[in-house]
């Protein structure tokens, strides 16, 4: 589980801030004591700049200073971030509030004020009258250089929250997430040729099954181990809930045949392979990148908003993710090792159920309002557009057929008929 870990340490709200203020509390400790050592570092400091050396309450006065404004700042900070998570929350969606806790800039913003108050605190007691008086103004001047750029980065954070706040900016960052996850997850461009989805493999009767120990979403499923535990002691694993579904404690997680080449620490070690959660990430659920655009969409839709243009761009950013989606390998449920040696059997999400997630709710909660339908209906023919398979083809023209249905009894005939001439660009596949 050491892949989850760096996950949740990479998305950590406090662990950058933290490591960054640890930092910086050091150079500035480390700093005062070097110039206290070697009196030639402050040497090179114009006069002008520090008259006198040996002033030590004029060195106090300005890292107390600096500490007490920058924690005022701090204040300031989380205050603008909290308000930022409640109108995200209440406006849009609870989900997303993931990607405003992994934001870099804000994770940095943090670090940068918190390390600059650490940095002067840490200094702060080399600056003494007894027994001797001493002024570390080389770390002073750190710290004033330090303070000069917490001005500039305020005021840029303040330019990235605004932007952040922005339902365009949010649903496209979720988009680029989503596309990272599968350029990972596939990373292999599809053949132009549709190929048949791999049968199902029946089950053995001496199959056994290795239960849940706890409750929550399946959000990692490492293979590679899976392949590897299955191989080595000579067994065939089939996994039951795919990526991004619930499972409770006590509901068979694994089914392994060979039950009596079983052992407690194999049984410990089939289980690690499986992360499971309270909620879910964006490690391998792709879908989790889709809902969270969803639910943004239907909440733009719904009565109580009815904001059709947001709701128009989480279509144009599902078809983007569905796109890059087609565009590459499905990644294999079935798992050899040696070659025609089946070891690991596991779900993936195939593309009808992408395209349900992503477009089915819209549709059905979008059909009063012609102006979504006719953007559901372009994301089909842009899908339909990069595909030279006749069946994926087939499948989108049935889905937009169906946006025109839905429609009929709830729009009149001039709105029907641009749905219908819409519709027209989705290809149908020559039966």
């Amino acid at each position: 589980m050491f892949r989850s870990l760096m996950y949740a340490l990479r998305g950590g709200f406090l662990v950058r801030p933290l490591v960054i203020a640890v930092l910086l509390g050091a150079v500035g400790a480390v700093l005062s004591s070097l110039e206290e050592a070697i009196p030639a570092i402050a040497a090179w400091l114009p006069a002008t700049l520090f008259p006198s050396h040996q002033d030590p309450q004029m060195a106090q006065v300005i890292f107390a200073g600096i500490a007490g404004s920058i924690m005022t700042v701090v204040s300031i900070v989380f205050a603008i971030l909290l308000m930022t998570l409640t109108l995200a929350s209440t406006q849009f969606s609870p989900r997303i509030l993931v990607n405003f806790v992994r934001d870099r800039t804000t994770q940095w913003t943090l670090g940068v004020f918190l390390g600059t108050f650490a940095y002067c605190i840490a200094a702060l007691p080399a600056a003494r009258s007894q027994p001797y008086p001493f002024a570390p103004v080389a770390t002073l001047l750190g710290a004033m250089l330090l303070a000069l750029l917490c001005v500039g980065w305020l005021i840029f954070f303040i330019n990235h929250i605004s932007q952040s706040v922005s339902v365009n900016h949010i649903v496209d960052r979720i988009a680029r997430e989503t596309e990272l996850v599968i350029d990972e997850l596939m990373p292999f461009a599809r053949a132009s040729l549709y190929r048949a989805p791999t049968p199902e493999v029946p089950p053995i009767d001496d199959e056994t099954a290795i239960v849940s120990e706890t409750s929550g979403y399946v959000r990692f499923i490492d293979t590679r181990r899976l392949v590897y535990l299955a191989r080595g002691n000579g067994i065939r694993v089939r996994v039951q809930r795919r990526v991004g579904h619930f499972i409770p404690a006590g509901v068979p997680s694994l089914l392994v045949s060979r039950p009596d080449r079983l052992t407690h620490d194999l049984i410990a070690e089939l289980r690690g392979t499986i992360d499971i959660g309270p909620t879910r990430t964006l490690q391998q659920d792709v879908e989790f990148g889709v809902i969270q655009i969803v639910d943004i969409g239907l909440r733009a839709i719904s009565p109580a908003v009815n904001d059709p243009s947001t709701a128009i761009s989480c279509v144009d950013q599902l078809s983007r993710i569905l796109i890059r989606w087609v565009s590459r390998v499905r990644p294999a449920s079935h798992l050899y090792d040696p070659p025609h040696v089946l070891r690991v059997v596991l779900p993936w999400i195939d593309f009808e159920g992408l395209l349900d997630t992503a477009f089915e709710q819209i549709r059905h909660y979008g059909a009063g309002d012609v102006t979504v339908s006719l953007r559901l209906l372009r994301a089909y023919a842009d899908i339909a557009g990069t595909l030279r398979d006749p069946v994926l083809r087939d499948v989108l023209y049935r889905r937009g057929q169906a946006v025109v249905a839905g429609c009929e009894a709830r729009l009149p005939d001039t709105d029907l008929a641009r749905l219908r001439a819409r519709a027209a660009l989705v290809p149908e596949f020559p039966r």
